[in-house]
């Protein structure tokens, strides 16, 4: 049973019987069945067309389950024929449903959720264990979301930047129990680029491929963070890499630059450095005020000041964070390196030990600790014993 070809057909199957009346709901629903039955019957009787086959089963259900409930005739009024038989037309039905997931009716953790059910192909226990949540929980949510969604037809075109957070969204979760997200962000956003012809989206990709190639040095063998200027590059997946630049030079030929080119533009320069002291850190400060044109966000501003910090001194970059709000995830940690930087060892380490207080994962927590530990202890004298 080809389980990764279901989960590509999904979306489609589903954006189908949406196109033909079916709320989304209702879709969904009837595509879970087919799903269902496809597990049952495909490893005994493959059928020749994969996806007309899943569209014809699910479609009946879908009018079963109309004609058996008096509750919703208004809804069997809109979708009493069959559709003539033939091929189905692809037409735009999953990047529909893309739009239809990231509504902005919903919460970002709810179209979280329902992208990765209905588009991803996902099932509700495995997006669950990938968010360290209860199966009960999860149901719920997306039951929520899709309630919330329900009759809502798209007669206008829907929101890209939407779509791309919700995807950049499933991105920065990482891996956690038996679905690795960033590899399911990665073929979600594939699949959008080859049915939306949008800079932005393969800005999105390429800055999803660039830093996925870093991974593997990300870690070392017992989970602990390695900072980049540590991070082996050897290490680093070139072919990503490659992909990433390439993928991204062909955005910003368009000349319609949006804040994940920017990122993907930052991604590649520090891709492309061969040592960390290499790095064209000048150029990164460039990218950056780019960004924070493009966003204004705090966040831009206080990578910005590690930037600065890097190309115009500790001091520079002590400088640009002074105006920030110190609330800022990951200012302590910032302050301290810049102020490590600058020499002040003593202020450094109090501020790892701050910043660890605040950390949102084990691993970073025990990352800024090691730090804040060593500074703690002064360095080795370098003065020789006299004679």
């Amino acid at each position: 049973m080809n389980h990764a070809l279901l989960r590509d057909l999904t979306p489609a199957v589903i954006g189908v019987l949406v196109r033909r009346g079916a709320d989304f709901v209702a879709a969904e629903d009837a595509v879970q069945e087919a799903l269902v039955e496809a597990l049952r019957t495909w490893p005994s009787v493959p059928p020749a067309d994969p996806r007309g086959w899943l569209i014809t089963v699910a479609w009946r259900r879908f009018l079963d389950e109309t004609r058996a409930d008096t509750a919703r005739r208004r809804r069997e009024d809109r979708a009493h024929l069959d559709p003539p038989p033939g091929p189905v037309p692809s037409g735009d039905d999953t990047l529909r449903l893309y739009f239809l997931c990231a509504h902005p009716s919903l919460t970002p953790a709810s179209a979280v959720a329902l992208t990765l059910r209905a588009v991803g192909g996902l099932t509700t226990r495995q997006i669950a264990a990938a968010y360290l949540v209860p199966e009960t929980t999860m149901a719920q949510r997306i039951s929520r979301a899709k309630k919330t969604i329900a009759g809502v037809r798209f007669d206008k075109p829907g929101d890209v930047s939407t779509v791309l957070r919700v995807l950049y969204l499933v991105f920065n979760e990482g891996y956690t129990g038996d679905v690795d997200l960033v590899i399911e962000a990665i073929r979600l956003t594939r699949h959008l680029a080859a049915v939306l012809d949008h800079p932005e989206v393969h800005g999105l990709l390429a800055l999803m491929l660039l830093h996925h190639a870093r991974r593997a040095a990300r870690t070392t063998a017992h989970g602990a963070l390695i900072p980049l200027a540590e991070q082996d590059r050897t290490r680093w997946d070139t072919s990503l890499i490659t992909e990433g630049v390439r993928i991204l030079q062909t955005a910003l030929s368009r000349d319609r630059l949006g804040e994940f080119q920017a990122q993907a533009a930052i991604a590649a320069l520090h891709a492309d450095a061969p040592t960390a002291s290499s790095t064209d850190w000048v150029q990164i400060v460039e990218w950056y005020d780019e960004l924070a044109r493009l966003t204004d966000s705090p966040v831009v501003h206080l990578n910005r000041a590690v930037a600065v910090g890097e190309a115009d001194g500790p001091r520079a970059g002590l400088a640009a964070l002074a105006s920030l709000d110190p609330d800022l995830p990951r200012y302590q940690a910032v302050a301290a390196y810049l102020q490590e930087r600058a020499g002040s060892r003593e202020t450094a380490a109090h501020l790892y030990a701050e910043a660890a207080r605040r950390a949102t994962n084990t691993a970073e927590r025990d990352h800024l600790l090691l730090q804040s530990a060593r500074l703690n202890h002064p360095p080795p004298s370098s003065s020789t014993p006299s004679t």
